[in-house]
């Protein structure tokens, strides 16, 4: 097979470009790891360089192992593809085997153990929390001597003072324990080819042509290593997208992609800007930010037919907006041209936002995949601890909550990973207070409620815009588009904020076809940008719900009665399409009651006779 046949002018332009430098700015779904395949695969077939003196880098296992796969297919099996940490470890051990000692899978077990010994507050944070702050620095090859100095314009997870203790106690503990962790494998190679000379000469030797794959999420760390295999020549291919940079709490920036140009004044740089994924009518909404991403321009093509127009729309309440959410999809799911539930994503910036669709989808009976209250730090101890207790479920969990670090008054400034953990302490306090019974039936009845149900893998994807990223799928959904969630209430500066953007960018474009982006709270400044700027006068006179009935209007002042005494929300009881349905319906019985979807055997059982006798 000719690697040229098939490509696209500008695909084709790169992919012919054998000799470096050259710097692809691929486009979302315009096809960039076909460009460079091809592109390695014309290298070997032309001779311009022998698979085994080719070398080509990505982020991923899953990435890796598609390239090998590709390249493979292309008849270009003998090129190294692997990730940087991956390579790192093969040269080190191939160079300098005693150098590399037992490798930590993970910083959460140490930074746990150091954590436990800090005061409270600041002992309960979580350990991931701690882990990318000293990823921050040791991308940044910021050692525990300089990070005081380093921080100076940052605010850590925990205080400086204490942040540096954890620092210092975390990297004392590998030395001792003859353990590193995956940036030293990084450091470890740097300092290997800065001091070794005869490593140097004989690893160029080998390879002569290096390509890399996001090349927007590079660190310093992994550019200085990059600069060493190189060694001065140019034979180097990069892609990415600035676009789609959105991992700047790892020391990750578009700075370097961007940089190719004034580095490589002799850099060929090619745009894939024909997008093969999205209809038309999604990239005409998604270009539509395109003026406020920086960078180099890159507007998508589409190639596809026409599809749907994007659904861009305010709800009066959370409730509503749940229950759109919901309803779209089982339609979707069940209609003439039945999209496959693990073809739908529900797309939301933090964990905890997603445990709400977690909530809605299981009433619903839809089964879904991905995010998981139960699964996380917050509801896993809590659990274990009172799993077999026969005390109220309500003191016993405030209880456990409170000794697990829960603060009734969050604060803003606190790590992601933090602000995830106090929102689930604060929904597992919630739903304890509106139980009746003991600890260990509470426990069995989170279970229940949070069963992801049926074959999960198979079901709706629930995924954070972060995770999202490199995936595609035909429907996705967008809710919570407001001020404070997206952009998140922790970025302030210019820079954070162009990094939510980026990240709604990066969740517009993974929608094939269908594409609903929602709020039911202050609009998003982004949807001005959208062009959604009539969005807030919208939420009043386009509530997104349907009138209430008079039966329908009993059903709500009894589900306010009802929350009220239970001290939660309303939508806790039952979502407004719920009351609709049952007031549609008007059962007259428990059976009938129980006919309607939303209406499971736990809220059956607590709130059944009393639905039937606001209707009677």
């Amino acid at each position: 097979m000719d690697p040229l046949e098939g490509l696209n002018p500008e695909q084709r332009r790169a992919a012919s470009a054998l000799r470096g430098p050259v710097c692809i700015l691929a486009g979302a779904g315009s096809g960039k790891t076909t460009t460079i395949t091809r592109r390695i695969a014309q290298q070997a077939a032309s001779g311009t360089f022998a698979p085994a003196q080719i070398m080509a880098v990505t982020f991923t296992d899953k990435a890796a192992g598609e390239l090998k796969e590709r390249l493979a297919g292309l008849g270009a099996a003998g090129v190294r593809a692997s990730t940087f940490h991956a390579a790192a470890l093969r040269q080190l051990r191939h160079f300098a085997p005693s150098s590399v000692g037992k490798i930590l899978p993970s910083k959460a077990l140490a930074l746990r153990q150091i954590a436990n010994s800090l005061p409270a507050p600041y002992k309960f944070r979580p350990a991931g929390d701690l882990a990318t702050e000293i990823e921050w620095a040791k991308n940044r090859r910021i050692t525990v001597e300089r990070y005081t100095r380093a921080v100076a314009d940052r605010e850590p997870p925990i205080p400086v003072d204490l942040m540096l203790r954890v620092f210092r106690e975390y990297e004392r503990r590998k030395a001792a324990e003859g353990t590193i962790d995956f940036e030293d494998l990084l450091e470890l190679a740097v300092q290997m080819f800065e001091q070794n000379g005869d490593a140097r000469e004989t690893f160029r030797a080998q390879y002569r042509a290096f390509t890399v794959d996001e090349y927007q999420d590079v660190n310093l760390l992994q550019q200085t290593l990059l600069d060493l295999w190189l060694g001065g020549r140019d034979d180097l291919c990069v892609v990415g997208d600035d676009y789609q940079s959105i991992y700047s709490f790892t020391g990750a920036g578009p700075e370097h992609l961007l940089g190719v140009p004034d580095r490589f004044p002799n850099a060929l740089v090619v745009r894939l800007e024909e997008n093969y994924r999205s209809t038309p009518q999604v990239l005409e909404l998604a270009n539509r930010l395109v003026p406020s991403l920086g960078g180099v321009e890159k507007t998508l093509r589409p190639t596809r037919v026409d599809g749907d127009a994007p659904v861009v729309r305010p709800f009066v309440s959370a409730e509503d907006e749940g229950a759109a959410v919901v309803a779209e999809i089982r339609r979707l799911a069940g209609g003439q041209e039945t999209v496959p539930l693990e073809e739908i994503a529900i797309l939301a910036r933090t964990n905890a936002r997603l445990t709400d669709f977690e909530e809605l989808l299981h009433e619903a009976g839809i089964p879904f995949q991905g995010a998981s209250l139960l699964e996380r730090d917050a509801a896993r101890r809590i659990m274990r601890r009172l799993e077999r207790s026969p005390d109220d479920a309500a003191r016993a969990v405030r209880a456990a909550a409170l000794e697990a670090g829960w603060l009734e008054r969050v604060p803003d400034k606190l790590g992601e990973r933090e602000q995830v953990r106090q929102t689930d302490l604060a929904r597992i306090v919630r739903l304890a207070e509106a139980f009746e019974g003991d600890s260990a039936s509470f426990v069995a009845d989170l279970r229940r409620r949070f069963d992801p149900g049926g074959d999960a893998a198979r079901g709706v994807n629930l995924l954070t815009l972060h995770r999202a990223k490199g995936l595609e799928f035909d429907a996705v959904f967008i809710p919570r588009l407001q001020e404070k969630e997206l952009p998140s209430k922790q970025a302030r500066s210019e820079a954070e904020l162009a990094e939510e953007r980026r990240l709604l960018y990066v969740g517009m474009t993974r929608a094939k076809r269908v594409l609903w982006l929602t709020w039911s709270g202050r609009p998003s400044r982004f949807l001005k940008e959208l062009g959604a700027a009539a969005a807030e006068s919208a939420s009043r006179s386009e509530p997104g719900s349907r009138a209430w009935t008079p039966d329908g209007e009993k059903l709500r002042a009894w589900r306010l009665a009802r929350a009220k005494a239970d001290g939660v929300p309303p939508y806790v009881v039952f979502h407004d399409s719920v009351l609709h349905a049952i007031a549609d319906l008007r059962p007259a019985s428990l059976g009938e009651l129980a006919q309607v979807a939303g209406v499971g055997p736990a809220k059956l059982e607590r709130y059944g006779g009393e639905v039937l006798t606001a209707l009677a």
